[in-house]
């Protein structure tokens, strides 16, 4: 991409090198009913089947990232997301993660991620992904009942879950992490409830929890009201993130984002990256970059992706986008921040961005100390846990319109 100079000074770590690299693989069995990500659909079909398709896409993937400038740092967090990136083969990724390195590096003790889905790979797969540098996986499990399953338009099963977590643990996975979704069609606190004790009963690193979002354009945007029947009523979600908090911190999980539960030293790296609003490369369909302080999407289909990888290679990886004004960039800080159980650093924040940015960030928090939902700890601002983060859509909404108002002069 090409790098301007900005017109104001910008915080010097977002103008430094991104340590950290997010792959796009779009491809899926089929489009889950709540899904509104980038993808492409192919079926049912074996790998061998689907391979012209995908030998493609890794062939423009891996052209992109050979026409991206490296700058100087090798990468400590790579992440391959989708879509599903299980379906591709060991060949095909352990291509990708071979010109990443070729190009930028990868340092010798850099966490590597991979979003998998149970019934789309066996023990051969899982310990090829693994010689190829893949260190932590992603499950993407979602519920254990097998009627919620259906109900989003999931391919796999109860039995292939466990099969999967078999898999990983012969493979000698170090770090698994597991996804599950609350607030799904007949979803009740009971079944909630089943799914975090079978969630623990596995034991994995890492568990992300997230409340269903109805998107408009998804199948469930055509066909369901948030808080209406089949949907939990809202006031029932709210339980269920309760009821996440007290069980998962519970067995041992450090609550350390809005959504996401870590146990000792398995943090993911990676996404942690986003929450500090550090810079980061973006590759593959509908992937976003944030280098040197700007951010720039690729197109959302595979055609668009192809011509306009065409493109950049002509140009050597020169885009043109604007860097983020500094109001911006402070509100981002803020709102990626406030997700993290450790918060914000006020004397950071002050030398960054100066008093006036300080001092409106301030103005808009004080009212919900009160509340309970914010808690001023020495230099540190934080939303409470639970309750903070489950008014967190109300705090940052309050924190948008002071800092909107800052006269960027004054920074």
């Amino acid at each position: 991409m090409s790098v301007s100079t900005p017109t104001r000074s910008v915080p010097p770590e977002l103008m430094a090198p991104p340590r950290s690299a997010y792959v796009h693989i779009p491809f899926c069995r089929r489009r889950c009913y709540y899904c509104d990500f980038p993808i492409s659909v192919v079926g049912d079909r074996r790998r061998g089947e689907t391979s012209g398709t995908m030998a493609q896409y890794v062939a423009y993937l891996c052209q992109e990232i050979k026409s991206t400038p490296a700058l100087g740092v090798p990468l400590t967090t790579v992440f391959l997301g989708g879509g599903t990136p299980s379906l591709l083969s060991v060949a095909q990724l352990t291509t990708v993660l071979e010109v990443i390195d070729q190009q930028f590096g990868i340092a010798r003790d850099a966490e590597i991620s991979m979003e998998m889905d149970p019934g789309t790979f066996d023990l051969s797969h899982v310990r090829g992904y693994r010689q190829g540098g893949i260190n932590r996986i992603s499950l993407g499990v979602q519920a254990f009942q097998s009627e919620l399953l259906q109900a989003c338009g999931r391919t796999h099963s109860v039995a292939d879950i466990d099969l999967a977590f078999d898999l990983l643990h012969q493979a000698a996975t170090p770090n698994i992490s597991l996804d599950l979704i609350s607030g799904l069609p007949y979803q009740t606190q009971e079944i909630w409830a089943d799914s975090l004790a079978q969630a623990i009963a596995l034991k994995p690193h890492h568990i992300s929890v997230y409340d269903l979002t109805v998107e408009p354009q998804t199948a469930f945007g055509k066909w369901y009201q948030a808080g209406q029947t089949p949907l939990p009523a809202d006031e029932l979600t709210v339980d269920m993130y309760r009821l996440a908090q007290d069980t998962l911190t519970a067995a041992g999980y450090h609550h350390y984002e809005i959504s996401n539960y870590a146990q000792p030293g398995h943090r993911c790296r990676h996404n942690l990256t986003y929450w500090k609003n550090q810079p980061y490369y973006g590759f593959g369909m509908g992937a976003t970059s944030y280098v040197h302080n700007q951010r720039f999407s690729r197109p959302r289909t595979i055609r668009a992706y192809r011509e306009w990888v065409e493109q950049y290679k002509m140009h050597w990886g020169a885009i043109a986008c604007e860097t983020t004004p500094i109001v911006e960039t402070l509100l981002d800080q803020v709102m990626v921040g406030l997700r993290l159980a450790d918060g914000i650093s006020l004397k950071q924040i002050g030398e960054r961005y100066g008093e006036t940015g300080r001092d409106r960030l301030l103005k808009s928090l004080y009212a919900f100390e009160n509340k309970g939902w914010i808690i001023f700890d020495s230099d540190t601002i934080r939303l409470s846990d639970p309750e903070g983060f489950l008014f967190s859509n109300v705090v940052l909404t309050a924190v948008f319109e002071q800092l909107s108002e800052v006269n960027i002069e004054h920074f």
